[in-house]
């Protein structure tokens, strides 16, 4: 009977064998129920496998950078390598199931499924890159990356939806589409899967994800649910149209990365399961690892030794006891003595290891001095060695206290990649200290004009990021921040370069806040000559618009290599005695409005850059810088327009009649250099000129 039965059924298999698609030799399938055996992961960064079973991506320290990939490449496509016609994308299918742990109110920054063409992501960066990529290849063709991602903090930079979704990524970590972490549930009454349910991805909780991608219809489906959900949705998330043959090269590799900035999670996955053509095998989610919590043995174990201790009765240690009491109360009354703004602003350094991170603020590690105090080299030992600058402001002076208050203020809870770090601060009596992270490559101003021969030359392509940079910061500080920011100081000597050379806005001693949509305050004039707007003298009134007139300034500075303000010249007499000090061409905008007036604007580019420039560029740059400088405020560009122009989105129309305008401002600034007649100062404030910084 069974051998009269069984040749039927071994036709059909046969069939099935001959009728299915072609596929690819190598099709991969595996599971990790736990990965405590995981012998064929590569780990690196803060990436291991706990002793529980749960790998775990980061901890809940700062800046760190995790990646785990299946060690082995994966196939992805079905027929021969990129040179045979008619090649076909593989299908795949994944579930994975997270699970991110926060301590306190807020972590981040997320993590993302990977398909890379290598188990190494090069130039993989911390905090908004989820160790991905990084600011020199966020957006580069030649990545060939794909990622979902889980991305727990908003940042406006990424254009992402909110702090808690889900997106897709390719090449770059501005998604291609995103949508709020959310499940959708059967409606119950026939309807279909209509009811969206929120998902909290910083929830402590095991959540499973599912990305499924069918090679013969491009399409990606992301769904995610708690695993209190007994049974996968219906309906996925995200499901969107999306080639990835450009993409894949013919083996890749598949895994996860995750990353910490100043907010940190512990980022964990628990289980995973994939598959090439085919649906990845279901998780068994009754014998998921557990993550381990946060303990609080260590102060439970001090307060029943304190106890023990007491319950001894020992004279020695009733007198420690109370001096302890005593301390305390000294403490707690010191601290009733702060002022308001101290407590609202907790990121405190204590002064002793300020004080050991700049040996004793010794010479040697002085990094600069300007006119409010003196910046310093600090290595924190006790976080890492993390570098950083220590900015020690003028003890006593009033206004030292005002610009030390002001940076808190203003710097101390923003976030922006273009903008220095300040990491906090310290009043000690008479001490003022702030501490910013630290710049390797110093200032602007010191790769233009510094007398340093060790210093190369800025090429033209890095003064154009640069004065992108900037523009992005300022943009962010005008619109995109809860508060309207005007810097008041923008010039080169406060734009500080980071290892790469990226741009970054720092000094926010003069800087004023106020909210959207009001009316700035009058306040005393303060800032640079050259760099100060004209209608300062007359309103005293600092807003958006004179922070757009000092990156004109900026902008014809680096782009000219000379400062807005050349210093002046003198007459030597006969008997080789100087004569009185006369004023000849001093003004950079002035010299630059007459090239263009003569039709040779590019005349005003460096000339040490040798030619070596995008003329397309360098007329924008010029041009753009002669637009910012105009008199009137109104007809100035907004930091939106000018980024649209640096980045190509909106085209800049050369104006003729920009080589007429702004000659008060030209006049303003002449008749300001010649109020200070035998005095060296560089900084207008209340009428007066004292040390620019």
């Amino acid at each position: 009977m069974f051998a009269l039965n069984s040749a039927p059924y071994s036709f059909l298999l046969f069939l099935l064998v001959i009728c299915r698609p072609s596929c690819s030799a190598d099709d991969v399938d595996f599971l990790y129920q736990g990965f405590q055996h995981a012998s064929d992961l590569t780990l690196d960064g803060s990436a291991s496998v706990l002793h529980g079973g749960s790998l775990q991506l980061t901890n809940d320290s700062n800046r760190l950078v995790g990646h785990a990939f299946h060690a082995s490449p994966v196939g992805f496509f079905l027929e021969g390598g990129r040179s045979h016609g008619g090649r076909r994308l593989a299908s795949f299918s994944t579930a994975f199931v997270l699970d991110i742990v926060t301590i306190g109110s807020g972590g981040g920054h997320g993590l993302a499924f990977v398909v890379a063409p290598s188990t190494v992501l090069p130039g993989a960066s911390p905090e908004i890159y989820l160790g991905v990529l990084g600011p020199t290849t966020n957006g580069n063709a030649s990545n060939h990356v794909f990622a979902v991602e889980f991305d727990t903090v908003l940042d406006l930079e990424m254009n992402d939806t909110n702090g808690n979704h889900v997106g897709v990524d390719v090449n770059s970590l501005v998604s291609n589409v995103s949508e709020p972490a959310a499940y959708y549930t059967a409606s119950g009454d026939g309807g279909g899967d209509n009811t969206k349910v929120p998902v909290q991805l910083e929830s402590a909780q095991p959540i499973q994800a599912w990305i499924d991608y069918d090679g013969d219809s491009s399409i990606l489906d992301v769904t995610v649910a708690p695993v209190s959900v007994a049974d996968r949705p219906h309906r996925p998330l995200i499901s969107t149209k999306l080639d990835l043959r450009p993409i894949f090269d013919d083996t890749m590799y598949v895994g996860f990365s995750s990353s910490t900035g100043k907010l940190a999670s512990s980022h964990y996955i628990l289980a995973w399961s994939f598959r090439t053509n085919g649906p990845a095998q279901p998780i068994d989610l009754r014998r998921l690892p557990k993550v381990p919590s946060p303990s609080t043995a260590p102060s439970k174990l001090v307060a029943i030794k304190f106890a023990a201790v007491a319950c001894a009765g020992t004279l020695t240690l009733i007198a420690a006891a109370v001096a302890v009491v005593l301390w305390l109360r000294k403490r707690a009354k010191l601290a009733d003595t702060l002022e308001d703004w101290e407590l609202e602003h907790p990121h405190r350094f204590p002064y002793k290891e300020l004080y050991k991170a700049t040996k004793g603020f010794k010479e040697s590690e002085l990094l600069g001095v300007g006119g409010f105090g003196h910046v310093y080299k600090g290595v924190l030992r006790r976080r890492s060695g993390d570098e950083v600058a220590i900015k020690r402001i003028s003890a006593g002076a009033r206004q030292g206290m005002r610009e030390f208050v002001a940076e808190i203020a203003s710097l101390g809870r923003m976030r922006h990649r273009n903008l220095v770090e300040l990491r906090g601060w310290c009043k000690h009596h008479q001490d003022l200290l702030l501490v910013y992270e630290f710049m390797p490559n110093g200032s602007l101003d010191r790769y233009l004009f510094g007398a340093d021969r060790k210093v190369p030359l800025l090429t033209w392509a890095q003064r154009f990021a640069v004065l992108s940079g900037v523009a992005r910061g300022l943009l962010y500080l005008h619109e995109e921040w809860e508060h309207v920011v005007v810097h008041r100081d923008v010039k080169a000597n406060n734009v500080l370069l980071g290892a790469d050379m990226s741009a970054r806005l720092g000094d926010f001693g003069l800087a004023r806040l106020y909210a959207h949509g009001a009316n700035p305050a009058t306040t005393r004039v303060a800032g640079t000559l050259g760099y100060m707007a004209p209608e300062l003298r007359l309103t005293s009134r600092a807003t958006t618009a004179t922070d757009v007139f000092s990156f004109g300034a900026l902008l014809l500075e680096v782009a000219c290599g000379r400062r807005p303000v050349e210093p002046p010249s003198e007459v030597v007499a006969d008997d080789g005695e100087a004569s009185d000090v006369i004023l000849t061409d001093v003004v950079l905008v002035s010299w630059v409005r007459d090239c263009a007036l003569h039709g040779d604007i590019l005349r005003a580019v460096d000339p040490r850059l040798e030619g070596c420039y995008d003329m397309e560029e360098a007329k924008l740059v010029l041009w753009l810088g002669l637009m910012c400088s105009q008199t009137r405020p109104q007809a100035r560009p907004s930091m939106r327009q000018v980024s649209r122009y640096l980045s190509g989105e909106e085209a800049l129309q050369e104006d003729p009649v920009l080589v007429c305008s702004g000659v008060d401002s030209v006049d303003f600034i002449r008749s300001s250099v010649s109020v200070m007649g035998s005095t060296s100062a560089g900084t207008m404030s209340n009428g007066s000129l004292h040390g620019g910084r």
